[in-house]
């Protein structure tokens, strides 16, 4: 309900409207004339009763939407960079334009990573020039602020529209894929295997492609022995899903069942001193690790990137590839599909023999 109240001041006379409607806070505003007070409080009403009124943007900043939205954060470090830029400013002054702005000051910044690798010579490995963040980098930290801005849209109604929305992203790389060959894959487990966490946890990465995190974080509760299954939860898209348990990986944690601890169900807990750990730090094996087995250029989720290629090298679809690494898209798992030629080809082979024009 909508009322207009005359006052005078030592300009003269003024027009308080004042908009009151259940489940909205008041808006109130002055007028010179009553006029211009009467339309302005027909239309607050009108939008509020239609959702499209969002003064709240004008009342909260950005520290209370990052407040609010903390608990669900996927990626607070990236949201407490942009609490350090926006933190004061109301919701309403976050335009396009200044996250725009941001988005350059980002991409021109010197990160703490050399542009060059080591040249041996200290003197001149002294000078050389640190690389600038890249474009799919940046495009990380738009997405951690895209996210929050859009939990004030849909959740808290504080926002109308996402100004994330109207900033251009920098074009995303095809993605990295370095993948073990036969021989690489025997001396890395060969070197894995005196360390028993360590090998568990390579084993199982190989074997269903399954993040570092996913397989640090696994609990006895989502290992299903009679089914050959591990039920995901807390996973990266938030969606739960399967994961196959085959092979030695079975039967290590078949072992493993034997002699797990009663008072922790984690399957990696971590050395009684590092008490504030989730799981066992393997840091330090894994780089001995692959020092022993000789492998350059090689990280933990490269071990996903290996069970991916071989799947496709195997013959399986990327439809199929994509329910296992948990991807939404086909097109997070096409850096895959040249890996699966032959596979194509012997395909195709079939198709001609029966429709009688094969070989």
């Amino acid at each position: 309900m909508a009322t207009i109240e005359k006052r005078m001041t030592d300009k003269g006379t003024a027009y308080r409207a004042k908009v009151r409607l259940r489940g909205f806070p008041p808006e109130t505003a002055t007028f010179e004339r009553l006029t211009d007070a009467r339309e302005w409080a027909k239309t607050i009403e009108a939008d509020m009763k239609k959702g499209r009124h969002f003064g709240q943007s004008r009342r909260h900043t950005f520290n209370e939407l990052a407040e609010e939205y903390a608990p669900h954060a996927k990626d607070s470090e990236r949201l407490e960079y942009w609490r350090g830029v926006f933190g004061t400013a109301l919701l309403a002054d976050i335009t396009p334009d200044r996250i725009a702005k941001q988005r350059d000051k980002l991409l021109s910044e010197e990160t703490q990573v050399f542009a060059t690798p080591p040249t041996g010579d200290p003197e001149k490995d002294a000078r050389r020039p640190k690389a600038k963040r890249s474009g799919p980098t940046v495009n990380r930290y738009l997405a951690a602020l895209s996210v929050c801005l859009a939990h004030g849209v849909k959740e808290l109604r504080w926002l109308e529209k996402n100004p994330c929305e109207l900033v251009k992203k920098s074009k995303e790389s095809r993605g990295r894929v370095r993948f073990l060959s036969d021989d690489e894959r025997e001396r890395l487990l060969t070197a894995c295997r005196p360390h028993q966490n360590l090998y568990l946890a390579v084993v199982l990465s190989l074997t269903t492609g399954a993040r570092q995190s996913e397989i640090m974080s696994l609990r006895w509760g989502q290992i299903d022995f009679q089914r050959q299954v591990i039920t995901l939860h807390d996973t990266k898209n938030g969606e739960r899903r399967a994961i196959p348990l085959v092979g030695e990986a079975f039967t290590l944690l078949q072992e493993r069942a034997k002699v797990r601890s009663l008072t922790d169900d984690r399957l990696f807990p971590p050395k009684p001193r590092a008490k504030k750990a989730d799981c066992i730090d393997l840091n330090a094996p894994w780089t001995a690790a692959k020092k022993t087995a000789g492998l350059a250029d090689f990280h933990w989720h490269d071990l996903r990137h290996t069970a991916a290629s071989y799947l496709a090298m195997s013959g399986v679809s990327l439809v199929e590839i994509a329910k296992v690494l948990g991807h939404r898209t086909l097109a997070m798992v096409a850096r895959y599909s040249h890996l699966s030629d032959g596979h194509i080809v012997a395909t195709g082979e079939k198709l001609a023999a029966r429709l009688g024009i094969g070989k």
